[in-house]
């Protein structure tokens, strides 16, 4: 499953959702006290396993291994990851359309329920506002928009992040990349179509 989160890497650069250096992955197994993570700064279209950072986790914390660079956004994965008792990808790219609905002042999860390609396969959470990227703020924001529970179960499978981009999780990277590729279908329809979104 490491080599996965190169692949999905590279597809969503291939798609345009992100640069060269933007975009990480975790990936948690069922039982293990490592937290893999995808490195910061590095370009994304040559992620293999090897580079992969391993951070272990001990009395409910994270550590990462000296001298490593470990993604910005480790909060970020490890508050949805932290109480999780299965398997678990967390990816976090920018998606062209998604983040252009948003921009536009579409609500996501209003979006998704129009759409049953979406709704019936993707739980669609509420938007997260604009909070500065790799930030505590928005880890957390983002994680109570996933409705992380104590026991480490999620409400949603993906939300958005105004000005930023999207957190999809699923049990692996390939499956979390397909809650993205569907929501970001119906907002490039949405888009196209030129409706405008209901005033407040």
């Amino acid at each position: 499953m490491l080599t996965a989160i190169g692949d999905v890497m590279r597809k969503c650069y291939d798609r345009g959702w992100i640069t060269t250096r933007d975009g990480n992955i975790s990936l948690r197994r069922k039982g293990s006290k490592v937290l893999y993570i995808t490195p910061s700064g590095v370009r994304k279209t040559i992620i293999h396993p090897e580079h992969i950072v391993k951070c272990k986790i001990e009395d409910g914390s994270l550590f990462p291994p000296e001298g490593s660079r470990p993604s910005g956004e480790l909060h970020m994965h490890w508050r949805i990851q932290e109480n999780n008792r299965g398997v678990r990808a967390v990816v976090h790219v920018h998606p062209t359309h998604i983040i252009a609905a948003m921009y536009a002042g579409w609500k996501l999860n209003e979006i998704a329920r129009e759409f049953p390609e979406v709704s019936r396969y993707t739980r669609v959470g509420p938007n997260v506002a604009s909070l500065p990227a790799t930030s505590v703020l928005l880890g957390d924001a983002t994680a109570d928009a996933l409705g992380v529970e104590q026991d480490g179960t999620l409400r949603y499978d993906i939300v958005g992040q105004a000005n930023h981009g999207v957190c999809s999780v699923a049990p692996d990277p390939w499956s979390a990349y397909e809650h993205i590729e569907r929501l970001d279908h119906i907002c490039e329809m949405v888009l196209k179509s030129n409706v405008m979104p209901k005033p407040l």
